[in-house]
């Protein structure tokens, strides 16, 4: 377990439960859909999901509703019109469930990546004072299944960048399962977030230490998808690339203003 953070006060918290939205963002995830909500609630009975959906072409919508209608309780559904990128699609999400009033909100991939067999891990880590539990590939424990060499280069090499540009401790700030405690995403400033793909994470990553809060890595097994085609792309690692630069540049340029003065 790896941690970053000012360590400020927390208040007692009730365990997770009912109070925790696992938000999954799908774009034609036809064939996956129903396996992942059937691992998420035979692991975690007491969660309530919520489907963000970008007008799936394939039907993934569609099939959303039915399994709402069976289980509406536990799971809901939000259809967005827009396709622009998997930030607005969560941010979309955390807006729903904060209206709400959850005390939790957890990403979570579509495609069986990430194991809600090993979610208790995150919420554990928020339960213990974390205000942003990261499920981490590569602390000591994480590890990586099925990915062929060039994408396992391309993720450390993105993480390596992050960290030394940044100046955080984070060893997987492109990871995008992570749990966030609902006080941190309220100060975040969310309307002003407007990071698509992974660098998504980063943003809010860098948002949350800039913030004072905590942030704790909780070891995981990522495993590629079985089904499905990968939503990466190259716009994806370049958006990522000058944005980082640009922040960590920033955050100098901050922090020396801050000794000066």
């Amino acid at each position: 377990m790896s941690t970053q953070g000012k360590g400020r006060a927390k208040k007692a918290v009730e365990p997770s439960g009912q109070r925790t939205l696992v938000i999954i963002p799908t774009f034609n995830e036809l064939e996956n859909l129903p396996l992942i909500l059937g691992r998420v609630h035979k692991a975690r009975p007491d969660v309530h999901v919520l489907v963000v959906d970008d007008s799936s072409p394939d039907g993934t919508g569609e099939l959303a509703d039915e399994l709402a209608r069976a289980d509406p309780d536990r799971i809901h559904v939000m259809h967005r019109v827009v396709k622009d990128g998997l930030g607005a699609a969560y941010l979309a999400g955390f807006a729903w469930g904060l209206a709400r009033k959850y005390a939790v909100l957890v990403e979570m991939d579509a495609d069986g990546s990430h194991a809600p067999e090993q979610l208790y891990r995150l919420l554990e880590a928020v339960d213990n004072g974390a205000d942003l539990a990261i499920g981490s590939r590569y602390v000591e424990g994480g590890t990586v299944r099925n990915w062929p060499w060039r994408r396992l280069v391309l993720s450390k090499t993105a993480n390596t960048y992050s960290r030394l540009l940044l100046g955080v401790g984070i060893h997987d700030i492109t990871a995008g399962y992570r749990a966030y405690r609902r006080e941190a995403l309220e100060k975040l400033d969310l309307a002003t977030v407007d990071s698509k793909g992974y660098c998504f994470q980063i943003d809010l990553t860098w948002r949350t230490i800039n913030n004072g809060f905590t942030v704790v890595e909780v070891p995981i097994t990522f495993t590629e998808r079985e089904l499905g085609v990968s939503k990466m792309s190259g716009s994806n690692i370049r958006e990522a690339m000058t944005k980082v630069a640009r922040w960590g540049v920033g955050g100098r340029l901050d922090r020396a203003r801050g000794v000066r003065g």
